[in-house]
């Protein structure tokens, strides 16, 4: 009789490149999508929790919707991020409150997306300001 050889797959990939994580609380769930991360979106994810978990050291992480989210636990989330074919969208859900406003607007009235592709030059310091910014106003409940 052989031995079967077992696999373990990955998290599927769903369209652009997006890991499709089981819904979660807490860090591990958010290390399990980040970790999915295809190619250097990867790295760009680590980048985005590390700059979020320094900003606000008491950060509320959930999986939700097929990507992480970040808020205070027990008043909502203020930020998440997901994969795109070509870039990484990070998601200020009461964005239109920023200053400066982050650049591409949304269908929802105050949502607001920074897209950060794979040659950007990330500028920390605005992220940085704008999730202090973001991390400050009543999170959106989900």
């Amino acid at each position: 009789m052989t031995k079967r050889k077992e696999t373990t797959a990955g998290p599927k990939l769903l369209s652009g490149g997006n890991p499709q994580i089981p819904k979660g609380e807490g860090d591990g769930p958010a290390q399990d999508y980040i970790a999915a991360m295809p190619g250097w979106k990867q790295d760009v994810g680590r980048r985005l929790d590390d700059l979020i978990g320094r900003t606000v050291p008491d950060v509320h992480k959930a999986v939700k919707w097929n990507q992480p989210f970040y808020g205070a636990d027990g008043d909502g989330f203020f930020l998440s991020f997901r994969c795109y074919t070509d870039y990484v969208q990070v998601q200020f859900l009461r964005g239109t409150s920023l200053d400066p406003v982050p650049p591409k607007g949304s269908k929802h009235p105050e949502v607001r997306y920074l897209d950060i592709r794979e040659d950007d030059d990330l500028d920390e310091d605005q992220l940085r300001s704008w999730i202090e910014q973001a991390s400050a106003l009543p999170g959106e409940t989900m």
